[in-house]
């Protein structure tokens, strides 16, 4: 029995380790050919305080007189560093790239957080306050900001409100109008489990009618079936990616660049941030009717398969906003990641357009 017991336990470890490698959570600097750490680069996780409390920050380029470009994660409560270590982007060679964890996120993630400070002003308060430290930290008059997912709606909320700050906005899966594009993904996703004659899932759909119930659309968009449709159906986080629990999860808890304590934090924030019910706070947020125009260019980067924020949306709402220069680039092999699923694109739209206030590359 003692020794059944042993091997048991054995193979329990081995597949602990396997799953969640043990780690110090370094993040290793850049280093030439000689192995010597690279002059002018900048690599590190460091703690800053941000209005009152304690958020976490990965800085990662190749030089740090390289423009800084300030990332502003979905979620809420899921950073996007961790699929940068799995989806290698190339932005830390033409930048200096901030990877925050936004309150009570990943590394941002505090027990002690109540719900009360989890409101959409603080987050646009502290997404200012961010920009503000890089400033000056790096002595930069301006830096770019990217926002993906809600962290678009912070983007575009920040940039209206405060354009000196930034050279320019980079609208990755840009929010418009979040209870229309639910009921768009609703009626596509179900179109074509019924072209698939799926009847499982058709019933399952069945039992919410977001279309005109309120309490439906609300149950539905907590529920587990809205990400298991949409990965699925290659709608959700990458057209590649059909399992949150393979595609996010597992994958976070074996990234080596956070303790295990962090990665266990990534998810506990996730809950937390969830709970708060901040999301649902901007549904009476409509783009196309709340931000007509911005001081700044705006550059929109939409996967063609994108139903998390419809691709179609995104495309309305650009062509309405008045911007000094805008530009929109459909990624046709992307859904809603496409900085992660097709970064050789989005580096190119970058380093030609974004950088140089032109959209020679655009649709």
């Amino acid at each position: 029995m003692l020794i059944a017991l042993s091997v048991v336990s054995l193979v329990i470890v081995v597949f602990v380790l396997i799953f969640i490698p043990p780690s110090l959570g370094i993040i290793e600097p850049y280093k030439d050919s000689e192995g010597n750490v690279l002059a002018g680069s900048v690599s590190e996780k460091i703690y800053v305080e941000i209005n009152g409390v304690s958020q976490g920050m990965i800085i990662k380029g190749h030089d740090m007189s390289k423009p800084v470009l300030l990332i502003v994660h979905g979620g809420p409560g899921l950073s996007d560093y961790f699929l940068s270590t799995i989806y290698p982007t190339g932005l830390e060679e033409e930048f200096v790239v901030c990877y925050w964890d936004q309150r009570g996120t990943g590394l941002s993630y505090n027990k002690n957080l109540t719900y009360e400070t989890m409101n959409v002003e603080q987050f646009i308060l502290d997404t200012i306050e961010v920009t503000n430290y890089l400033r000056s930290r790096f002595d930069q008059e301006k830096i770019y900001l990217m926002g993906h997912s809600w962290g678009s709606y912070l983007g575009l909320t920040v940039v209206k409100r405060e354009p000196q700050l930034f050279h320019a906005y980079i609208a990755m899966s840009q929010v418009v109008n979040q209870i229309e594009s639910e009921k768009i993904a609703f009626q596509n996703m179900l179109d074509q489990y019924e072209l698939q004659d799926n009847q499982k899932m058709i019933k399952k759909m069945n039992q919410y009618d977001i279309l005109v119930s309120e309490s439906d659309m609300m149950e539905y968009r907590k529920s587990k079936l809205r990400d298991e449709t949409m990965h699925e159906l290659g709608v959700g986080t990458m057209h590649e990616m059909n399992s949150v629990i393979t595609g996010l999860f597992l994958p976070s808890l074996r990234c080596k660049e956070y303790t295990i304590k962090e990665r266990i934090d990534i998810w506990r924030g996730k809950v937390f941030s969830n709970q708060s019910d901040m999301l649902y706070t901007i549904d009476d947020f409509d783009a196309r009717v709340d931000v007509t125009s911005i001081d700044i260019p705006i550059y929109f980067f939409a996967g063609i398969y994108d139903y998390t924020t419809t691709y179609q949306l995104q495309r309305e709402f650009y062509e309405m906003i008045d911007a000094p220069v805008k530009g929109f680039y459909t990624f046709h092999e992307s859904a809603h990641s496409p900085l992660f699923e097709e970064p050789d694109f989005a580096m190119r739209i970058i380093t030609q357009d974004v950088i140089n206030s032109t959209v020679s590359l655009g649709d």
